[in-house]
Formats: structure tokens, C-alpha cells, sequence
């Protein structure tokens, strides 16, 4: 895996808040290291009638941290792809009444590598992703598992 710069996520964070359903979110990019990108939103702007967490905001968090990896896999390779959300499957596991915190990471057995030279050498690639919402004193709110494709942009 490439090394992500800090200056990529930066760039990465601009992308995203210039969409008006992600602004929404307030959501920041925390960190990415470990092969993991990592984001953060505050509860208080995706909040639910219950006080807790809104599924779709902790769906929206981890899918945009999955893509947003993915993405910044190809842009740090040197190409320009359109990536794409697949499918996802989803399970809720517990209410979060804290700030929503995702992390996203390519599923074991895969490398970036490999989804590289496919894209390169086929113009689309695959790519499955698993992401968590984490529970600030330990464990899981919500996790998901899902497929991401890419396709090279013509020249």
C-alpha cells in the first residue's frame, strides 16, 4: 500500500465536503494509516428521534470512508478512475450516543496492488472494503462490507 500524504487528505476532505449531503454530515477526515482512513463526524449534527446515532449518517461514514480510500489508492498510483460504490451489506449492532468515528480497510487477502494493476491493465478494477462505526469505549455500532469498482477515466 502507498503511503498517503498528508497534503492527499487534505485534498481528500475538500472533495468530500463539496458535496452538500457530506457537508452536512461536519464530517473530518481524523487520520489514515495502517492500510485504514479514518473520519469523524459530531453526533449532535446526526442525531436520530431517539438521541443516537442516524443509520444513514453511519452508513454515509463508512461508505465515504471506503471510497474515499479507495479513491486516494488510485489518485496515489498516478491515474484518474471514477470510483464507484458496488453493493453494500450492512449490520447494526448497537446505538452510538457519541460522535460518529469510521474507519474503512481493504478486506484481508486483497492488496492495493493487485486492484492497481487490474485497473491499469483492464481500465475497471474490484475492490471489497469493510468499514466500522467503533463505540467510544470499545467495540462495534455498525459495520459493513462492500464492493467498490473503478473505472479508468478516458484520455
Amino acid at each position: 500500500m502507498t503511503e498517503i500524504t498528508a497534503t492527499a487528505l487534505r485534498t481528500m476532505e475538500t472533495t468530500l465536503l463539496a458535496m452538500p449531503p457530506v457537508r452536512a454530515l461536519q464530517l473530518r477526515i481524523a487520520g489514515c494509516d495502517d492500510g485504514r482512513l479514518r473520519l469523524e463526524a459530531p453526533l449532535a449534527a446526526n442525531v436520530n428521534d431517539k438521541g443516537t446515532a442516524f443509520g444513514g449518517s453511519l452508513v454515509s461514514l463508512m461508505t465515504l470512508a471506503a471510497w474515499g480510500l479507495t479513491t486516494l489508492q488510485v489518485e496515489q498510483a498516478g491515474l484518474q478512475a471514477e470510483v464507484y460504490v458496488a453493493d453494500t451489506q450492512v449490520r447494526y449492532l448497537a446505538p452510538l450516543r457519541a460522535d460518529l468515528r469510521a474507519e474503512a480497510w481493504l478486506e484481508e487477502g486483497a492488496t492495493w496492488e493487485a486492484f492497481i494493476d487490474t485497473l491499469r491493465n483492464r481500465g475497471r478494477a474490484r475492490a471489497t472494503l469493510l468499514s466500522q462505526v467503533l463505540l467510544p469505549g470499545g467495540g462495534v455500532a455498525t459495520e459493513a462490507r462492500a464492493r467498490y469498482a473503478a473505472i479508468l477515466k478516458p484520455a
